[in-house]
């Protein structure tokens, strides 16, 4: 066990491991959006021969669902290139700690803030409270989701439709124009897309949907804000070794993830997060309206 960190495997000999898995334990979590800390093996989200430059250095980001999945890994990633952060996140405060002590290894200061991001309030506390904090914002990444599976249309209940949607698109409408106000030439706002917005996928239908609205969402709102500055894009995740898989699929469809795309198997948190660094630094001064698709090879759908 890492002594620094309870409840950690051996993280120096986690995040060396130079073959990923190529395939996962049958598991599943009935809570969504799931529980980083129960899963096995746990999600490698730090490459320790990563080191960083500091790209990000006396910069504030703010990362809806940055304390598991991918969201943690964004939130690695940009410790160890200087800047502060937030982290919003619904109510997974094992995760949430976790995230915050290991960040702050790196220097840098991790603010924690726990709310429904449905609601706009919740926008508007978190980008207050980080004002408060740091007295700036220059990144924000709207992360969170929730992924409910499904095997035909008939399953999607109007409820579920609007809470899908209201988790996955209304946020990002909300955490803009909360942010709006505070960002100014050279900030980034960047989202999460999924592959699944391009190739589709039946059995997360209303998912799919709400990931194909977060792309125009991505490119209407870079054409709007292109003359203040400030750039908007997206990552495209394939898939990946997260806590939102595991509380999506059943565990036999768990064992096999990835497995069907050309790199034969699922990426690591880790591996998507150096997209979010580009789209974050002044390296991607020309980029907006973009989105990045870091997929393990599904060229048809980039």
């Amino acid at each position: 066990m890492n002594k620094d960190y309870p409840g950690y495997p051996n993280l120096g000999l986690v995040q060396k491991l130079v073959q990923q898995p190529i395939a996962f334990p049958p598991q599943h979590q009935e809570r969504a959006p799931g529980l980083e800390w129960v899963m096995h093996p746990r999600p490698i989200f730090d490459y320790e021969d990563f080191k960083g430059s500091g790209k990000l250095k006396g910069k504030v980001a703010l990362i809806t669902g940055g304390d598991s999945g991918i969201g943690r890994a964004v939130a690695v990633a940009y410790a160890k290139e200087g800047a502060d952060l937030t982290i919003v996140y619904l109510n997974e405060d094992f995760d949430a700690n976790e995230t915050k002590q290991y960040v702050e290894k790196f220097g840098v200061s991790c603010l924690l803030i726990r709310g429904d991001l449905r609601k706009p309030s919740t926008s508007e506390l978190a980008v207050n409270r980080t004002i408060e904090k740091y007295g700036r914002l220059d990144i924000v990444v709207n992360n969170a989701a929730v992924q409910p599976y499904t095997k035909d249309i008939t399953d999607v209940s109007d409820e579920q439709l609007e809470d899908t949607f209201r988790t996955n698109v209304f946020p990002l409408f909300y955490m803009t124009k909360a942010a709006l106000p505070y960002l100014k030439e050279g900030s980034a706002i960047i989202s999460t897309a999924s592959r699944v917005a391009y190739e589709g996928d039946k059995n997360v239908l209303d998912y799919a949907a709400s990931k194909g609205a977060i792309v125009s969402f991505t490119r209407s709102l870079a054409l709007s804000l292109v003359e203040k500055g400030i750039r908007v894009n997206a990552v495209a995740p394939g898939p990946a070794w997260t806590p939102l898989t595991v509380s999506t699929y059943p565990a036999d469809q768990v064992a096999i993830l990835g497995t069907d795309i050309p790199m034969g198997r699922a990426a690591q948190p880790f591996e998507i997060a150096p997209a979010f660094v580009y789209l974050a630094t002044n390296e991607s001064r020309y980029v907006t309206g973009q989105v990045l698709h870091v997929n393990g090879g599904l060229i048809r759908y980039s």
